[in-house]
């Protein structure tokens, strides 16, 4: 097969990534004409204006996902790394996102952000589509590119990532650990814990305790390893790509320790950090009620503060791995003459671990368990407090009032985390449907010879090393301590996407078997679709996103 490779590729990426920089100023300027009121972001505007507002969200993370993808290749060049499956990489997703630039951005099965609906003046278009733009959307993403693509991934059957992943050895080897013990440890049973709905077992957690898993992040003066975002990513991914479950038991370690770390005291700190780390405490976030969702402001439950502590009552829902864990952060309304997040508290509540049999033994608590279509393996829980106790001591920082300013400084790193999560079930869908395009035969041959199925793999693994690569930038962000909501929203809106297109299609691929419950690629696709609603449901990482891109653009 001749190689479709298309000559000056970076040249190509690098001047179309420049005509991309400005077609987005041009449309931000366009939005802030009626998104801003007397110079601030009207939020009344941006509901009125949700579906062009939103468009400019998905635009911005289409933009930013092309030029990581170029940064991306540059740094493969500096390694020598830039083969033959980094350039088709490369190559496609500025063929195929372009192309979406131009046509329209699916931001759902049904909605499309279309420039030609933004009412943009006729010549942004038109000075967008330079030669290299028009070249790359006519000739980067071809059935020839996608095949070949293709085949290079079934020579290089079961390597970590296919293509460069952009990251250095040592973290490299951290992926390779994981990988390891995701593939021994978790694919094994993953779906034996999924159709059997159970926890995950705790001999799991204890070796995840054992790998640092949960103190990853927590500085070693803490006891933890202090390692990187960007080592949380790899963990995460081999973790999710393995089983959700399991990559996202770390993180509840991850909000917890993160809530400590920047809105902690000092003894706070000492206490709890070590505990977390070693996974002798077992963490979860209670903060979501039945008549909130993404409004965490209104939130109703109480703490009341007398002589011996904190008395709280209320209800919260949606409440991840309630039972066998030890401490709560939990969120509560410490004073009652707001109706805003200016008076909400956190607290480090502690909690008696509960087991299959009472869920809930500690005193002033109850709850019941929530059944889910997918993400199991810690189980989801309605919670009623009814004057339950919690001490002083454990009011997070010491002061009333600044719980909702501490969960807005773990937003970043949770999603970011989410956003890698996403990456590993997309990972797993991919490696899913390989396999059973290849032992699969139909009609005389393997299924992966059929175009239509090449393609949808081509895309998946193209897709994958788009969302790694936003996901990763955010976390180097992050890492520089650097403000990062808008990279880490883009990086969880993008992932969450790719990892439902991957699961749909890999089940596609699958056919009738897909559908079987016996099939992996069933429990994969059910997993998928919750990342599109937690940590910050689509929509609003696209209201998060479009409010940053005013704010951080605005003269």
């Amino acid at each position: 097969m001749k190689s479709p490779i298309l000559n000056n590729l970076c040249d190509l990426t690098s001047k179309s990534v420049n005509a991309l920089e400005i077609l987005l100023s041009h449309v931000i300027d366009h939005v802030r004409e009626y998104a801003l009121v007397e110079g601030r972001v009207s939020s009344a505007k941006l509901d009125e204006h949700q579906f062009e507002t939103h468009s400019l969200a998905w635009i911005a993370t289409y933009i930013e996902s092309l030029r990581q993808m170029h940064y991306w290749a540059e740094i493969a060049i500096k390694n020598d790394k830039f083969d033959e499956i980094e350039k088709l990489l490369l190559q496609i997703s500025f063929g195929e996102y372009l192309t979406q630039i131009q046509s329209g951005i699916p931001m759902s099965q049904t909605e499309f952000a279309r420039l030609k609906d933004m009412d943009l003046p006729a010549t942004v278009l038109t000075d967008f589509l330079i030669p290299e733009v028009e070249m790359l959307s006519k000739f980067g993403n071809t059935q020839s590119a996608r095949q070949y693509l293709v085949k290079l991934m079934q020579d290089g059957i079961g390597v970590s990532t296919f293509g460069f992943s952009g990251l250095d050895e040592e973290l490299e080897m951290v992926r390779e650990q994981f990988r390891r013990f995701s593939n021994d440890k978790v694919d094994p049973y993953a779906h034996s814990w999924h159709l059997k709905d159970e926890l995950i077992p705790l001999e799991i957690i204890t070796e995840m305790a054992d790998l640092g898993v949960f103190g990853l992040t927590i500085p070693e003066e803490y006891g933890g390893l202090g390692l990187s975002k960007a080592a949380m990513c790899v963990v995460s991914e081999e973790l999710s790509r393995g089983y959700i479950g399991v990559g996202s038991l770390a993180t509840r370690s991850e909000i917890a320790a993160e809530l400590i770390l920047c809105g902690g005291t000092e003894d706070q700190k000492q206490k709890w950090l070590p505990k977390l780390a070693d996974a002798s405490v077992l963490p979860t976030a209670v903060f979501t009620e039945p008549s909130t969702g993404s409004d965490l402001g209104s939130l109703i439950t109480r703490a009341v503060k007398k002589d011996e502590g904190y008395e709280i009552t209320g209800n919260k829902t949606w409440i991840t791995h309630a039972s066998r864990t030890n401490v709560m952060t939990l969120l509560a309304r410490t004073n009652p003459s707001t109706n805003n997040y200016t008076g909400l508290s956190m607290f480090l509540a502690e909690k008696i671990a509960g087991s299959d049999e009472i869920p809930f033994p500690s005193i002033g608590m109850s709850g019941g368990e929530i059944e889910v279509l997918g993400y199991r393996g810690m189980k989801e829980y309605e919670i009623a407090f009814d004057n339950f106790k919690v001490s002083e001591s454990n009011l997070l920082g010491g002061v009333e009032g600044q719980g909702f300013k501490q969960l807005m400084q773990t937003f970043e790193s949770a999603r970011i985390q989410t956003a890698a999560r996403a990456i590993g079930v997309a990972q797993s869908a991919l490696d899913l449907a390989l396999d059973y395009s290849i032992s699969r035969k139909q009609f005389g041959k393997s299924l992966i010879d059929f175009p239509r199925v090449s393609s949808k793999l081509a895309m998946m693994a193209v897709e994958i090393m788009i969302s790694r690569q936003l996901t990763y930038y955010s976390a180097r962000e992050k890492d520089a301590d650097r403000r990062c909501d808008l990279e880490a929203g883009m990086a969880k809106l993008l992932g969450a996407r790719v990892a439902w297109a991957a699961a749909d299609n890999g089940l596609q691929i699958h056919g009738g078997n897909g559908f079987a419950l016996e099939y992996p690629i069933s429990r994969v696709l059910c997993d998928a679709r919750i990342l599109n609603i937690f940590e910050g449901a689509a929509e609003i990482q696209a209201q998060v996103i479009v409010r940053r891109l005013l704010e951080v653009n605005r003269n």
